[in-house]
């Protein structure tokens, strides 16, 4: 029986070329699900996955934000942080459009544009964290100043 080709997102092709270690974990995956039950799913703990939220501020430009899958983001904090006076989650009919990734696939590495990216400070105390990989049905673990380096991002209070 043929070995099937690992499929790589632009996500672990960037981890890849910057010397960044990660694992992949993969699971089944037609339509989008949330993080709970992607955790669930794999049996990781909730505090390790974090999820990406893409916004719009009140000058039209977007920002991401990474947070742990069991919160929720804080609006006001997430506006202050990159200097917004407000800002809003996009619709997900935009998701693609902006990032280059799909609902339940988005990750803070590799969208079309970089984007000012804040991960929340909680991940700081992490050995390793779990973000998207890029795609619907995987999952990538890796140390959080490495997502920091391989998005550009930086640390923020980010929740309610």
């Amino acid at each position: 029986m043929a070995k099937q080709k690992e499929i790589k997102t632009n996500a672990m092709r960037i981890l890849e070329s910057m010397k960044i270690p990660y694992t992949q974990y993969t699971y089944e995956c037609e339509e989008f699900i949330d993080g709970l039950q992607i955790a669930d799913m794999l049996g990781l703990p909730y505090e390790k996955v974090y999820k990406t939220l893409v916004t719009q501020g009140a000058s039209r430009n977007y920002y991401v934000f990474v947070i742990p899958i069991a919160e929720e983001l804080d609006l006001k904090k997430a506006a202050h942080c990159v200097g917004e006076k407000s800002v809003e989650m996009i619709h997900v009919k935009d998701i693609n459009k902006v990032t280059g990734y799909i609902r339940g696939g988005c990750t803070a590495i590799g969208m079309k544009k970089q984007y000012a990216t804040r991960v929340d400070q909680s991940a700081g105390t992490l050995e390793k964290m779990i973000v998207s990989g890029g795609r619907l049905g995987s999952q990538i673990e890796l140390e959080p100043a490495d997502l920091l380096r391989a998005s550009g991002a930086e640390y923020a209070d980010l929740l309610r």
